[in-house]
């Protein structure tokens, strides 16, 4: 199970085309990037997402700009640890960190955009 999380254009509703393929990676990704602003997360970082952000954990951002959500994101990322481990399906503090910069890097390639997932 995992999160499909992307940034909609707010008039159109369709996920916001890139002007640069990005080669951000998350449980599933595209083998050579993609110019689309979107990210697959594993759902096995859910309990740090839930303790970052509530009990809605990481869909508290849905509906939000990305600028709005970017001082969220920056806050979780500050507080969250920085064991990263190579197996990415790990739940460790660092593996949620990690995915919430990338999401944090999108963000700031698409700030107008609207986030939305599942």
């Amino acid at each position: 199970m995992s999160y499909d999380i992307s940034l909609h254009d707010p008039i159109t509703k369709e996920v916001i085309i890139l002007d640069k393929k990005h080669q951000l990676r998350g449980g599933t990704y595209a083998l050579d990037g993609t110019d689309e602003a979107w990210l697959n997360i594993t759902y096995n970082y859910s309990n740090h997402f839930k303790q970052m952000f509530g009990e809605a954990g990481i869909r508290t951002i849905y509906g939000m700009t990305a600028t709005e959500s970017i001082p969220l994101i920056e806050e979780a990322i500050k507080k969250l640890g920085n064991d990263i481990n190579s197996d990415y399906w790990k739940s460790t503090e660092g593996n949620a960190k990690f995915a919430l910069s990338q999401l944090l890097a999108l963000a700031y390639m698409a700030p107008n955009g609207i986030w939305d997932g599942d």
